[in-house]
């Protein structure tokens, strides 16, 4: 692994390997998905993070609570959908 990440999960015991993730970062109303490497236990799936990958997180939310996000890369737009306005059926279906 080229982090610092300790060799076992400190929560179950299992091997940490280094792996690409998504985290999803919020701050007010806007949100960020970021693509990192990090340790991820082969067991439990727990994810290590290293202090500074923390301290890179809280100042993504706090730009994104401050809408400091100029040189953020936009992706799209994001709806709510009130499920008031959905219109339910009959029968109980799900399809999850």
């Amino acid at each position: 692994m080229t982090k610092n990440y300790v060799e076992k999960c400190p929560r179950c015991g299992g091997t940490v390997v280094e792996k690409e993730v998504t985290e999803v970062l919020y701050g007010g109303v806007n949100t960020a998905i970021l693509r990192i490497k990090t340790g991820v236990c082969v067991l439990c799936g727990e994810r290590l993070y290293t202090p500074e990958m923390v301290r890179q997180f809280e100042e993504i939310e706090a730009r994104l609570e401050k809408q400091e996000t100029a040189d953020f890369e936009p992706l799209g737009q994001s709806f709510q959908v009130l499920l008031e306005n959905l219109e339910t059926s009959a029968q109980p279906t799900s399809r999850w």
